[in-house]
C-alpha cells in the first residue's frame, strides 16, 4: 500500500508541475490533466502540493518499513 501511495503522489505531483509550468512558460498547460479538464492555475498548484505530500508520506513509510 505504501508503494501505491508514493506512486500516485509522484504522478499527481508531476501532472501538477507540468500544468503549472505550461501555464507559466507556454500558452497551454502540459500533461494529461489538461486533456480531460480545464483546471485553473491554482488547481495545478493544489495538485502539485497534494502530490508532493502523498509522495513524501509514501516514501517515508517505505523507508521506515525497511528499517
Amino acid at each position: 500500500m505504501r508503494e501505491i501511495i508514493a506512486i500516485i503522489g509522484w504522478i499527481v505531483g508531476v501532472q501538477g508541475a507540468l500544468g503549472l509550468a505550461g501555464r507559466l512558460f507556454g500558452d497551454d498547460p502540459w500533461g494529461l490533466v489538461q486533456k480531460w479538464w480545464d483546471v485553473p492555475p491554482a488547481g495545478y498548484v493544489v495538485l502539485l502540493v497534494v502530490g508532493a505530500g502523498l509522495a513524501f508520506y509514501g516514501e517515508q513509510r517505505k523507508a521506515r518499513a525497511r528499517r
